[in-house]
């Protein structure tokens, strides 16, 4: 009966730490070093003792470790939804800088539902997480600079209103995108290029406006009336927004949607009416999402780096959990623009 201590049952030894470092050749603190990840370990060190962890089936506690210094080892992510391209790159880039830390997300969906998020974030500041990532919050800026003043941490995914200057925030380049759309229609020789936006309140869709402006201005084009048409970042609307714009006494040669989903709808739209993409229109999209490779055909669009962008909120938040020192409370990543089969010069150019 006694042998059955040695099998492979829960009473089996466990393996201690001092068993690692003792089979690795190293110190007590070079195996503590490792398992938290520590940068002062040697590559070739810190590969040694990894698989000596793995060959022992060693594993720490690692709950009781962040407690004994005051941390859960989880952190909250709130978004609206646990769908669509645009949200789970970010939630794969958020999972994935988590892991790598050796923390948890806790998943909260919002429904874009402002006392749902309400609560949610204060379920998630009663000790159950180190801190949270608001993605596309519902919060005003007088509500989210109350969270900060109650010392809970956070930091904002992609802000859906303009915020205030000291609420940490990680937010893709949506000005510099949406010229570069604009600037490679205008490079083909388009001049009436209509602009469906997103909902007029959120701030990136303001900032894609602003971009898509500049870019005109920059040519000498004056923006023509009944060209900018409001949508609502989802194919129905895009269709809708495109079907008033092409329906207009002169219509446009481009179109320029705020996101993928609209310019899909465009795309739908122009076909209704007989026009063939790009031969009679051009469209361009943006956020360059799974949409964007398979439709036919293949969409023109400005490539936001969503799965960085929640990466990036990862490591702000921890150095805000850890309390180190921040070079800025705003990052701002670029965008890049893709040309793919959407887009061409207008006829006659």
């Amino acid at each position: 009966m006694a042998g059955r201590r040695n099998d492979r049952g829960s009473r089996a030894r466990r393996a201690t730490i001092r068993d690692i470092a003792d089979a690795a050749g190293v110190s007590v603190a070079t195996v503590s070093r490792v398992i938290n990840q520590r940068p002062d370990v040697a590559p070739e060190t810190r590969d040694a003792v990894l698989r000596h962890v793995r060959a022992h089936n060693f594993t720490t506690n690692r709950s009781a470790r962040a407690l004994s210094v005051g941390r859960t080892g989880y952190i909250g992510f709130t978004m609206p939804y646990v769908r669509a391209d645009y949200f789970a790159a970010i939630l794969a880039g958020a999972v994935e800088a988590a892991f790598e830390r050796g923390t948890r997300l806790v998943l909260c969906a919002t429904l874009h539902e402002h006392e749902r998020e309400v609560s949610l974030l204060e379920t998630l500041q009663d000790g159950t997480t180190d801190g949270a990532i608001i993605l596309l919050p519902e919060e005003t800026n007088a509500e989210l600079e109350t969270l900060q003043a109650s010392g809970y941490p956070f930091v904002v995914a992609d802000p859906r209103v303009p915020l205030g200057d000291g609420i940490p925030a990680v937010s893709a380049a949506h000005r510099a995108g949406a010229k570069a759309a604009a600037d490679h229609l205008l490079s083909l020789g388009h001049r009436r290029i209509a602009h469906i936006s997103g909902p007029r309140s959120w701030a990136a869709s303001e900032e894609r406006i602003e971009g898509y402006h500049a870019a005109l201005a920059a040519a000498g084009v004056l923006p023509a009336e009944g060209l900018l048409a409001e949508g609502d970042f989802e194919i129905p609307g895009g269709y809708a927004a495109a079907c008033r714009i092409l329906d207009a006494r002169e219509p446009p040669t481009a179109i320029f949607a705020s996101n993928d989903n609209m310019a899909v709808g465009a795309v739908r739209a122009a076909r209704e009416r007989g026009l063939s993409v790009p031969a009679d229109l051009s469209v361009v999209g943006f956020d360059d999402g799974e949409v964007a490779r398979s439709v036919t055909p293949a969409l023109t669009t400005v490539r936001q780096p969503l799965g960085e962008l929640g990466r990036t909120a990862v490591s702000l938040l921890q150095r805000l959990v850890d309390r180190q020192r921040v070079e800025t409370l705003r990052v701002e990543l670029g965008t890049r623009l893709v040309v793919r089969d959407s887009t061409a010069p207008p006829k006659g150019a």
